[in-house]
């Protein structure tokens, strides 16, 4: 990673946990899914103009002269064919669609970027014509604006030179909520090209509008490399006039990321999830006996534990395991009351466990989906005790393993505190003697700070520190 995109990452996280930020999605996040881009799209109609479409800049012009020489039905079944067969979200959509962001702009006409939210379980609001503004899906998630149409209606897609000049008065109520969104929001556009009319038209409104006083936003490309050209004339051409686009792009408060390649967006992406899922700890764990402890030491050692989590801006997951949950969420409470003017849905995801499920079968289906929703949304796991009483003796709690299980299944960061005891100690073991299956072994400070949690403390409130040390070194991979 370079300190550029260090500090884009640390920024953009900032604006994610403010509910600040918005996404713009051009061709080239759908290209990268098996679309065709625009240059492609366009190909056969120019062919049927006998024009050179690798020779030609204005695309939007070679869509007009189709529709001159032969009208619109030609394009719309051109659109149908690229365009309707349904492809699949590729990682960067699903990346996006994990993240809380909850608008969404797009020139692309497929169903992509819709499809990836709802995969993610949630509810998504399209908007693709001005009727769509004036009502509201319920309990949406997301919105997702298709400013120049949807695949479903190509008739009606924004393609021609036609379609671009009557966009401003057909569209106004489009170019009205795109304003506001720039205005109050932090915008990533990623796959976009910035050759499009309607956007250059919006963005220059705002600017001319605010001026210096406009929103900062990010766009990510990939930085020109000489093997990609057939000669070094063409490659030259193509870094002046890149260079020249990321400065013009900065009169509109728009600042370039580079990458070397496309995968470097993936992983820009995956480092911005990974960070912002370890901003939320899932405890898992469960006490009958609490040896090699008392009970009145491991609850007041939870109490703080949690107190100290919501002081250092993390979130809670908790199922609010029997001896163990509700000190942990007691503490959080205390934290939210005193640190975060007491908006505790903000910081606590409380879920205990549905007891009353008489059929063994469909309690352990439902505690399974169940497990796997609240541990979905954490990026940090700590395993505590976990052991329970079955036919009057104590016995180690099964569910904590299935929960570390589920943790490792969803890439969550995992930290058993060996010397707890019971399942923990189990899991801890089981971590240090295969620290490559859990851990980038590279880290060396990361397997030092877990190895000492299976060090033996007199009393648990000495665990406090060691765990906020994993935590950080976690939160910085």
């Amino acid at each position: 990673m370079t300190k550029e995109q260090e500090l884009f990452i640390q920024r953009f996280l900032s604006e994610l946990e403010e509910d600040n930020v918005a996404i713009f999605a051009g061709a080239g996040l759908s290209s990268s899914a098996g679309y065709v881009n625009w240059k492609e799209l366009l190909r056969p109609l120019a062919e049927g103009l006998s024009l050179d479409i690798d020779e030609e800049q204005d695309l939007v012009g070679i869509a007009q002269y189709y529709l001159n020489e032969n009208g619109r039905n030609r394009i719309s079944q051109q659109l149908m064919d690229e365009i309707a067969t349904a492809k699949q979200p590729t990682t960067n959509h699903q990346i996006l669609s994990r993240l809380p962001i909850k608008t969404y702009w797009t020139t692309n006409y497929d169903k992509l970027v819709e499809k990836s939210l709802e995969d993610a379980g949630k509810i998504v609001d399209v908007k693709y014509t001005n009727n769509h503004l004036a009502v509201t899906k319920k309990k949406r998630d997301a919105i997702v604006y298709k400013m120049h149409g949807d695949i479903d209606h190509p008739d009606t897609a924004v393609l021609t030179k036609d379609d671009y000049e009557k966009y401003p008065l057909k569209m106004k109520p489009y170019i009205t909520a795109l304003s506001g969104d720039l205005v109050s929001k932090t915008f990533l556009f990623i796959g976009f090209s910035f050759t499009d009319p309607n956007l250059d038209y919006i963005m220059s409104r705002v600017k001319a509008y605010f001026e210096e006083h406009q929103r900062q936003h990010y766009c990510i490309f990939k930085q020109c490399n000489e093997h990609e050209f057939e000669n070094p004339e063409n490659y030259e051409n193509a870094k002046i006039k890149q260079a020249l686009l990321i400065k013009d792009l900065a009169r509109f408060q728009i600042k370039t990321i580079l990458v070397e390649n496309y995968s470097d967006i993936t992983e820009i992406l995956h480092r911005i999830d990974r960070a912002y899922r370890r901003k939320t700890v899932f405890l898992s764990g469960s006490a009958h006996e609490f040896s090699p402890f008392n009970q009145s030491d491991v609850e007041s050692f939870l109490c703080q534990l949690g107190k100290v989590l919501i002081e250092r801006n993390c979130k809670i997951s908790s199922g609010i395991g029997l001896g163990i949950g509700n000190a942990f969420i007691t503490g959080a409470i205390q934290g939210v009351y005193t640190h975060h003017n007491g908006y505790i849905n903000d910081y606590l995801n409380m879920r205990p466990f549905p007891q009353y499920i008489e059929d063994k079968k469909i309690r352990d289906d439902t505690w399974e989906k169940y497990r796997y929703e609240v541990i979905g949304d954490a990026g940090i796991a700590i395993f505590f005790m976990g052991n329970k009483i079955v036919n009057g003796s104590t016995v180690l709690a099964d569910g904590v393993r299935k929960e570390f299980e589920i943790a490792h299944e969803l890439g969550l960061a995992l930290i058993p505190v060996g010397c707890s005891g019971s399942i923990a100690k189990e899991l801890w073991q089981e971590v240090m003697g295969n620290v490559t299956k859990f851990y980038d072994e590279s880290n060396e400070a990361l397997i030092q700070s877990i190895n000492e949690l299976g060090e033996d403390v007199e009393k648990p409130e000495q665990l406090i520190s060691k765990i906020i040390n994993v935590i950080d070194i976690m939160s910085k991979e």
